[in-house]
């Protein structure tokens, strides 16, 4: 605000008046926050001091972000502000601070990866994403915190520890975008980045309240996916709200020769989404896809929400799914994809790597080229085998996870349904199943569970219906807005206490409360918060 009154332009006071402290700034919307720049109601540096001040208030209670570079990014809001004033265009995302998931390389700020290995990695270039980020006018505030190397649902990892639930820290923000998740249901930061394999921007967003797209492989160019031609993994958007995350999308998606997989379209078309009429949409649900466990207190939850939303649609049945062995299929891909960035470092050192990574690259050891074929020909038979649901519906409805969040210190739920699971991602296969479907999927807030925490409803849309997904997504959400059983769930931050961790924790990493001490800084751009 200091700014504002010595350029004396901005004519903000009847605004700020309107909020109790600066803070409040960060609970508005993306879009709005964006709109209130080019209004020249805030200020780029109004914005992310108050981002600064909320990270500073709650971030040591989860641990969401993990690397800072604060200094930079005010002489950044500082030129954003200029920016505005000369009255020259701005980028969709102009004067928003970001937070990007570290396991995205960004230039001159420490990216670890939640890897001791890259303790000290500081990447002289932005990838691709960041850079559209950065293009699009977002100011890059600080990395938000993963597991290591990405792999698992439960963010924590040696390097920064762990992250937890911000509805109650002593539980897990899910995984591997976990960081951000946290840091959007905090309202830490309004433009945060995630990416997703086998679940890792939905997970999250169920367990944290916020919405999470794994979008079509391609939408988004993934130009760090080191097997190129693979639609495993993509990058996508998360965000509170549906659009949020189509703000996002439209600043980062489009064509790049980094990633095979990507394609020329409109980025625009994620801010011009047509309206849809959910009384016309044929829906149809499945609470496991007949091959995945989940727990009865999910299923009793999953059964209540369609009961409460079941009205709003054209129908709303329940489907069998026959898709064949997924489980197996997803084995073999993952494996691969963990073979190609991790043979270097296991080589090595296999003890270099924590044990989730390197029991993905160990699990290659019983697996062959016939393995590897099969695989392939095996997705693309349960890609032919999910449209038989399409032919009758739009969309399909499944829980976005099996079980209510649990104790950060456990690595993964060993045990769903009574049945112990077979490694520590199986837990994962509801959203596993989309991604062999290479269907986008959404995950979005849909009221509590049983034990009052949030319960993240998985949306699939059809083969490459990005834009019809989203639009339904948005209406859906619109209509849960006034339903008790559906709306989404906020976190209570004024009652919010350090994560006490049992005595006879599993996680060898430090608690939320304690991240500052394990932190590396690798220049003067980066600092623990």
């Amino acid at each position: 605000m200091q700014a504002f009154r010595a350029i004396n332009t901005y004519q903000h006071e009847a605004i700020v008046s309107n909020f109790s402290s600066p803070t409040q700034l960060v609970e508005h919307s993306a879009a709005e926050l964006r709109q209130m720049i080019a209004d020249k109601s805030i200020s780029p540096v109004e914005l992310l001091d108050a981002c600064i001040e909320r990270i500073e208030a709650i971030n040591p209670l989860v641990n969401a972000i993990t690397a800072t570079c604060f200094d930079r990014a005010r002489a950044e809001a500082r030129a954003a502000e200029q920016a505005v004033l000369k009255g020259g265009p701005l980028g969709l995302l102009h004067g928003l601070p970001v937070g990007v998931k570290d396991l995205e390389p960004t230039a001159g700020l420490l990216t670890t990866y939640g890897s001791p290995l890259f303790r000290g990695h500081v990447p002289a270039q932005d990838i691709e994403l960041v850079a559209r980020l950065r293009r699009a006018g977002g100011i890059v505030a600080g990395k938000t915190n993963v597991p290591e190397m990405g792999a698992g649902a439960n963010t924590f990892n040696p390097v920064w520890g762990a992250t937890g639930n911000p509805f109650n820290p002593n539980l897990n923000a899910g995984g591997s975008s976990g960081g951000s998740a946290a840091a959007l249901a905090c309202d830490m930061l309004p433009v945060c980045t995630g990416s997703d394999t086998g679940g890792s921007l939905r997970i999250p967003a169920a367990h944290c309240g916020v919405v999470g797209l794994r979008p079509s492989p391609g939408v988004v160019p993934s130009s760090r996916r080191l097997l190129g031609w693979s639609a495993l993994s993509v990058v996508g958007p998360m965000g509170r709200t549906v659009d949020e995350a189509c703000l996002q999308l439209a600043a980062t998606a489009g064509v790049h020769a980094g990633d095979p997989l990507s394609y020329p379209l409109d980025p625009m078309a994620f801010l011009q989404l047509p309206a849809a009429e959910l009384g016309k949409l044929r829906v149809a649900y499945t609470t496991d896809f007949g091959v995945c466990d989940v727990d009865t207190d999910i299923r009793v939850a999953f059964a209540e929400k369609i009961s409460a939303m079941r009205h709003l649609f054209a129908r709303c049945d329940e489907v069998r799914v026959e898709l064949g062995d997924v489980h197996r299929c997803f084995d073999v891909l993952r494996t691969e994809a963990f073979v190609a960035g991790m043979k270097e470092a296991y080589e090595k050192d296999p003890n270099s790597l924590g044990p989730n990574p390197r029991a993905n690259y160990e699990m290659s050891a019983s697996m062959g080229l016939v393995d590897s074929v099969w695989a392939q020909t095996e997705q693309t038979r349960i890609l032919q085998r999910f449209q038989a649901v399409y032919k009758d519906y739009d969309l399909l409805l499944t829980p976005t996870t099996p079980v209510s969040p649990f104790p950060w210190t456990m690595p993964h739920a060993r045990v769903v349904q009574e049945r112990e699971q077979a490694n520590y991602y199986r837990w994962l296969a509801l959203t596993y199943v989309t991604t062999l479907t290479t269907h986008p999927s959404i995950s979005l807030p849909c009221g509590t569970d049983a034990k009052g925490m949030p319960f993240g409803l998985q949306v699939v849309g059809r083969f490459r219906g990005d834009l019809t997904l989203l639009s339904a997504a948005r209406a859906m959400e619109e209509a849960f807005a006034t339903h008790a059983v559906l709306r989404r769930p906020r976190p209570d931050l004024a009652r919010l206490k350090p994560a006490v961790p049992p005595h006879d924790s599993i996680v060898t990493a430090p608690p939320p409360g304690n991240w500052h001490e394990f932190g590396s800084a690798g220049d003067e751009a980066i600092s623990a918060v």
